[in-house]
This record gives C-alpha cells, structure tokens and sequence, in this order.
C-alpha cells in the first residue's frame, strides 16, 4: 500500500487502472499537440495565407515555452501532485486548440501555440512521470515503461484522425475536435481514474526550497545525455525520409522504412518492460545511445538496402531513451523532488528538440547523408557521459520495481540531502 498525505490508500491492486487512464491520456496529449504539425501545417499555412515556416516556428516556440515551464511544473507535482495538473493540461490545450482553430494569421497562430506550449509542459512526458513518481516513489520505473507503450501509438493515432479529420472537417474542425477530446474524453480520465496523493512532509517538506542542479556533476551530464538525443529524435522525426532517399533510397522505400519506427520503438519499450527487474535503467540508457550509431555505420555500409535496419534501431533505441528519460533520474537520485528534477534534466533537451530539424536541416543540405555522422556522434558522447554516472551501492533492479515504504523512502531522502551532492 502507498500513502498519499491527505489522501486515501492507493492500493497497488489499482496500478493498472492507473497505468492504462495515463497511458490513454499520454497518447491523446501527445496526438493533439506534439504530433500536429505532420499534418496540419500544410492546410495551416494556406489557411491563414502565411509560410508554412511559420507554422513550424510557432511549434518550436511551443516547445520552448515547454522547456522553461518544466522545472516549475514538476515542482509543482512534488509539492501537489499530479491529477490536477494533468487535469489542467487538457483545459490548457483545448484552450491552445480552439485558439488554432480561430486564428486568423501570425499573430492568432503564434499565440494559440504558446497556450500549447504551456499544455504540453503540463501534460507530457514528464509531467506524466513526475506524477508516477509521486504516486509509487522508487517502484515507479514499471508503470513509467507502460504509459510510453501507450504513448508510443500517439502518432498511429494522431495522423489518420488529423488527415481524415482535416478530409473532412477541414483543418480548423480538426482542431475543434482534438479540443473536444481533450474535454470529453481525457479529462474525465484524470479526473475520475487518477488517485489523488502528495509525497509526506518527509519527502517534500514545506519548507524546502527550489532544489537546484544539485548534484551538479550528474545532473549537468543527465541533461547532457537527453539533449543530445533528444536532438536526435527531433532531427529524424523531420527529416527521416528525407535522409533515406539521399541514402539512396526512393521515395516510397523511405515512406515504407520509416513506417518501422512506430514499431520498433514500442518492441523495445515491452523489452525493457520485461526486464524491468533485471537491469538497471543505466544499462537500458547506455544500449539506447549505441543503437543509432550503429544503425549509421550499417547504413553507411550498406546503402539503401539496409534502411529498414537503419530505422528499427534508431527506434529501438529511442524507445529506450524516452523510458531512460523517466527512469534513470528515479534510480540515480530515489523519488524525492522527483518532478523538479527531471523538469530541469528535461528542459535543455526540449531546447535542443525545438531547433533540431532546422539545425539538421543545413546540415542535410550541406553534407548530405553524411549528415548522420554528426547524429552517431552525439549518440556515442551521450554514451560516455552515461559511462561516467555510476549505479549507486544497493539500487539494484529488483529494488527498483518493489513498492516504497517508509525504510526505502528514507533512504531516497538522504540521497537528496544537499551534504549528499
């Protein structure tokens, strides 16, 4: 049983309930927002008669407005708890969405993405983590793994309903009803399927401070790590087919090859599901960073003949890296200010996704698909930053996944001291 302060008893009985309502909202807040642009910028731009590098600017500003609310976010969860940020996160989109749907030119679409923005800080990934963690503490590292099972058909999801919508509807309907799902559908999910908990007193006094980069040495290197490949993934998530036809495929080989990725990345999320209670996140992070470079020298090697291989490992080791993301921080440093500390781990690597496709994009231009080098090459520093964390003495993996009591609660605590930095 997991005591929330002011609250009744979560039952571990109820952890499915709980993993399935945040997958099932995970994915529609990622589907209505993050995985829009595929789709709609094209109907976007014409509509309002602006570039659609506009369109795309806009979502890179939503994504910085992302990264700078994370670390206030996540404190906010550590102090408060998750439901009703979550909850707010669906009033916040549906809000940034009927905005989009009613704008008008640069300044209406601007304007409806930095709402955006500030939904996706409240209601993705980390939020979603950090609010696990407060709810199961140490034992959060299985439940974090199945909502990214979830979360990794967001786009299966998201482009059929936006292109049959945008059909349709057209692209302003699209945006009513991704608004309408976020009220009716995943609201009541948080709402009702969510437990209300908050951490103790003791895991989050009331008088503590803003926790800081503290450690500095392996939180500055985390942020490193998830920079660099969140680079990666918001450089190939723009231009993957992109990067297969100079490779040599053609277009409808690089169209099919991509397809893999989806795939790929949720058979290695149920992997890592699987031995959840066999490794430790580490070991799951450091095969996550090794997967695209090696993908790139077979590639490189082979051509276009293995672009399907190229991609089923660039997406296993994605996979990985988003579950690595949540996971790693909770076992480097225990549950307690679980929140802050992935939102500030997390916010240069949203930084680093908003300018990745245009970065990668000159890049693509000027050195072709030897452009892929420079994306190993952050995969392979990644690595040795993650070389240089160590597993802390006792966090083995089968502790990892067990429910935290008041001995293991503790112990986090004391990990999280500032004489312990």
């Amino acid at each position: 049983m997991i005591e929330g302060r002011g609250s009744r008893t979560i039952s571990l009985s109820s952890r499915a309930v709980v993993v399935t309502a945040l997958g099932i909202t995970q994915t529609l807040a990622w589907a209505s927002s993050y995985y829009l642009p595929a789709i709609l910028a094209d109907p976007i731009a014409a509509g309002i008669r602006v570039p659609q590098s506009w369109v795309f600017a806009a979502f890179s500003l939503s994504l910085l407005i992302a990264a700078f609310a994370g670390p206030a976010v996540g404190r906010l969860i550590d102090r408060r708890g998750g439901r009703g940020v979550l909850i707010a996160s669906n009033l916040v989109l549906a809000a940034g969405l009927l905005l989009l749907a009613a704008a008008q030119g640069p300044v209406g679409l601007f304007a409806a993405w930095a709402v955006l923005g500030v939904g996706m800080a409240l209601g993705l990934y980390d939020a979603g983590f950090a609010t696990l963690g407060v709810l199961y503490g140490s034992a959060a590292r299985g439940p974090i793994t199945g909502i990214t099972l979830f979360a990794g058909f967001a786009s299966t999801v998201s482009w059929p309903l936006s292109s049959l919508l945008d059909g349709t509807l057209g692209w302003r309907g699209a945006c009513l009803v991704w608004a309408a799902i976020n009220l009716m559908i995943a609201l009541p999910i948080n709402r009702f399927l969510l437990p209300f908990a908050q951490p103790s007193a003791r895991d989050h006094p009331a008088s503590a401070g803003r926790l800081g980069w503290r450690p500095y040495r392996e939180m500055f290197l985390l942020a490193f790590v998830f920079s660099a490949g969140w680079f990666v993934t918001g450089a190939m998530a723009a231009h993957l087919p992109a990067l297969l036809e100079r490779a040599g495929a053609t277009s409808h080989q690089a169209i099919a090859a991509a397809a893999l990725v989806g795939p790929a990345q949720v058979a290695a999320r149920l992997g890592e599901f699987a031995l959840v209670r066999r490794i430790h996140p580490l070991v799951s992070a450091r095969l996550a960073t090794v997967l695209h470079p090696v993908g790139a020298a077979v590639l490189a090697l082979m051509g276009s003949a293995a672009a399907p291989v190229f991609v089923v490992l660039y997406g296993a080791g994605n996979g990985l890296l988003t579950i690595a993301r949540g996971t790693v921080p909770l076992a480097l440093f225990g549950p307690s200010r679980y929140g802050e500390r992935t939102g500030l781990v997390g916010a240069p690597a949203r930084v680093a996704q908003a300018f990745a496709p245009f970065l990668f994009g000159l890049l693509l231009d000027r050195l072709g698909v030897a452009a892929i080098s420079v994306s190993a090459a952050l995969c392979l520093a990644a690595l040795a930053a993650l070389l240089c964390l160590r597993m802390k003495p006792g966090s083995r993996p089968s502790a990892l996944a067990e429910p935290r009591n008041d001995a293991s609660a503790g112990a986090a605590g004391d990990l999280n001291r500032p004489d312990r930095a």
